[in-house]
């Protein structure tokens, strides 16, 4: 069956937007619309214009015998921007405010519209890193992890805090909760994570960093590489951080018990070093 170009187009966006970060061969565009590479070259720097133009990502070429395309979803500034008004803007009710400082967020945390904002921002940030997999903490870090394994194309392990006998055989540690220094547990099954896993640690709200150090210790056992530390929501409240390497799209800089005020500001997503689309 030959595709007329429209037809092409439709087709090798809705493949690729599907299946990011993954390497596609010209040659498998090339049988499979039977068309001519020079034809498909044509299409695909079209495509990587329109993505790039409309916010959506780029198209990236692997030289070589062995190479082909890929799709890398990313955001512009201006994108980036709005997400984190948007976000600000949800977050600053004072009817979010929980005792010790926390705020509510399990509805944002399931709006599935908003998590796939944060999810893209958060994959945009990490688009260059080699990351095999997603680790985060069970229950709240799991919206953020899945949104962004969407766009890296990459599995989620979940951290337990306890086991369970439908994980099989476990791996287990204890780490120091960062403002309380509570002794805590967390647990992961072995079958989760392959020896020597290049990994991308996620949490939702991040005080004195324990959660994520704690996490960090476990890769440890696995004989696992940290990637990086993606969060949500840091906490600016406190002088010492267990971990001083991450990403954050939002930053709670004031929060105001008495009279229920709550004030975010942007967190260091912007001078992490993200490479934005022109």
């Amino acid at each position: 069956m030959k595709f007329k170009r429209s037809e092409r187009l439709i087709d090798m966006t809705h493949y690729m937007l599907d299946r990011p970060h993954q390497l596609v061969p010209l040659t498998f565009f090339s049988e499979r619309y039977g068309s001519a590479k020079s034809s498909i070259s044509e299409d695909l720097t079209i495509i990587k214009e329109t993505f790039e133009g409309r916010g959506v990502g780029t198209v990236q070429t692997v030289p070589g015998a062995a190479g082909g395309v890929k799709y890398i979803p990313k955001v512009n500034t201006e994108e980036a921007k709005a997400i984190v008004s948007e976000l600000c803007e949800h977050m600053e009710s004072s009817d979010r405010l929980l005792p010790g400082g926390y705020l509510f967020m399990t509805d944002l945390l399931g709006n599935p519209q908003l998590m796939k904002k944060v999810g893209k921002m958060l994959a945009s940030a990490f688009a260059e890193k080699e990351i095999d997999v997603i680790m985060t903490v069970a229950t709240k870090g799991i919206p953020i992890a899945n949104a962004i394994a969407s766009f890296l194309n990459v599995p989620v392990v979940i951290v337990r805090r306890d086991s369970r006998v439908t994980e099989g055989s476990t791996v287990s540690i204890n780490y120091v909760s960062g403002s309380s220094k509570r002794i805590q547990s967390m647990v992961l099954s072995k079958r989760s994570l392959k020896e020597g896993s290049k990994v991308l640690v996620v949490d939702d709200f991040m005080k004195a960093g324990g959660t994520v150090n704690g996490m960090k210790n476990l890769l440890e056992e696995f004989s696992a590489t940290l990637s990086g530390i993606g969060v949500l929501v840091e906490s600016d409240t406190l002088d010492e951080r267990l971990v001083d390497d991450y990403v954050s799209i939002l930053k709670l800089s004031e929060v105001n018990e008495r009279d229920k005020q709550i004030s975010l500001t942007e967190g260091n997503y912007f001078q992490s070093g993200v490479t934005f689309l022109p």
